[in-house]
């Protein structure tokens, strides 16, 4: 008998779980985490990087079989969730798990949507579906370690095994064949920062195509096709390569008892996850109110060192770097009370007074911060007024994390505000009826028909 391995423990649990398996509270966070992810999916239509991705999965062509959901247009599964993966990701709205630093939907969806179009499986096989690629996801990114995402992108690199695992379940894929199929996810899993120094178009680049390697990784192993069998914890495997604290034990802590799906984070303002707290400790700090730059002496932010870690040396040079930056989203917070889709444009960017408020705003590095992360992603805001007056914000739990949830109906609220003249009104009605009632869908690919 074969010595147990990360992968084959993973692997036998991952594919027995049944439908019958998952809770009813637990469907419906799976149901809600596809209608979030959808509207993030038809709101990046128009991202350059996303345009691009289209020209070229275009002009490859292939048989129809998947849901191009930028352009309602159809192509093979492997460059659907290509495509998809990318337009998914491009306005900064999709999911994020605390713990493992990720962002499961923009990897996992595309994959396992598009299999499942394919396939022709029920509503109920992708919720399944989705379910073992989140755990397979998280428990990976867990494992290997917060010390990973200093140079690795991980929705890039442990989305992949969440779409391979993903998309092995629905393809009822052995323990053998999913064992080989987490070996090859891990064979191609990539994505470097590098890109965010000169405003790249890699971040799209990456859910895009781990959402592609992962399902290439299964589709591969269902024919036979083989990877290492100790891909995870092997002396060159994924955690020694590009980890500096990685440890096997949290990769299965708790399997079969915990799910760490269920602490998934859906995304309130339209900016990296490390700004939120931030964002919220100065809407707490001020109760809302839009505050006037001149009224202002100086802003103290204190952040954990991971934050800034990645976004201490972005500038807001165009709107979607602005998404990256701390000033420019606290400044939008302090003086209009929101930081939306809306707020990160060029005008704001170049607007006098949002330059004059960011100048005030100082970032600094807290240790006891620093200690709760990842775990928890706090915030301190102090606001100290020209007459020596302070307002002050504490966050520990922004809104959208599992402690501080958005409800089902704000989650539609924000599908339609994000597909808004994009999509037809109606239509955003019927995606959002089908969304929330996926478990008694019986064919997937009938799920975009008009």
């Amino acid at each position: 008998m074969s010595e147990p391995t990360l992968s084959s423990q993973l692997g036998v649990f991952l594919s027995r779980l049944s439908f019958n398996d998952l809770s009813e509270t637990q469907i419906r966070q799976l149901k809600i985490y596809f209608l979030d992810w959808l509207g993030s999916a038809i709101a990046g239509q128009s991202g350059e990087p996303v345009r691009i991705i289209l020209e070229v999965v275009r002009d490859l062509g292939g048989r129809p079989e998947s849901t191009i959901i930028a352009n309602q247009s159809h192509g093979n599964c492997l460059l659907a969730a290509l495509a998809n993966g990318a337009s998914s990701h491009m306005v900064e709205m999709d999911d994020l798990h605390r713990e493992s630093i990720l962002h499961p939907a923009t990897a996992i969806m595309p994959a396992v949507l598009a299999l499942a179009e394919r396939e022709k499986a029920s509503g109920a096989d992708l919720l399944l579906a989705i379910a073992v690629g989140y755990e397979a996801a998280i428990r990976v990114a867990v494992g290997v370690g917060p010390s990973h995402y200093r140079y690795w992108h991980t929705t890039a690199t442990c989305g992949t095994f969440g779409a391979a695992a993903g998309a092995s379940r629905l393809l009822g894929l052995n323990e053998e064949q999913t064992i080989s199929a987490y070996g090859s996810a891990g064979t191609q899993a990539g994505g470097l920062w590098e890109f965010l120094t000169n405003n790249a178009m890699s971040k799209q680049l990456h859910p895009g195509k781990a959402a592609l390697n992962g399902l290439l990784s299964a589709l591969l192993a269902q024919k036979g096709f083989t990877g290492a069998r100790k891909i995870l914890e092997g002396e060159k495997g994924f955690f020694k390569a590009t980890s500096a604290d990685f440890d096997p034990a949290r990769c299965l802590a708790d399997l079969g008892k915990t799910f760490f799906f269920e602490r998934n984070s859906l995304k309130y303002h339209a900016s990296c996850g490390h700004t939120h707290s931030a964002i919220d400790a100065a809407l707490q700090a001020t109760g809302g109110a839009a505050l006037d730059p001149d009224g202002i002496e100086k802003v103290t932010v204190a952040v954990y060192q991971g934050a800034l870690d990645l976004l201490a040396d972005v500038e807001p040079t165009n709107p979607y770097l602005a998404k990256f930056n701390l000033p420019f989203c606290i400044a939008s917070a302090l003086m209009f009370g929101q930081a939306d889709l809306a707020d990160f444009s060029t005008e704001r960017i170049r607007d006098p007074r949002m330059v004059r408020m960011m100048q005030k705003i100082e970032l600094r590095s807290d240790p006891a911060l620093t200690a709760m992360y990842p775990r928890q992603w706090p915030a301190r805001v102090e606001i100290v007024k020209p007459n020596g007056a302070r307002l002050t914000g504490s966050v520990t739990y922004p809104k959208g994390d599992p402690e501080n949830p958005l409800s089902e109906i704000e989650v539609v609220a924000k599908f339609k505000s994000l597909t808004r003249g994009l999509i037809a009104a109606e239509w955003a009605d019927a995606l959002c009826e089908r969304a929330l009632s996926l478990d008694r869908l019986s064919d997937v690919s009938t799920f975009f028909n008009r």
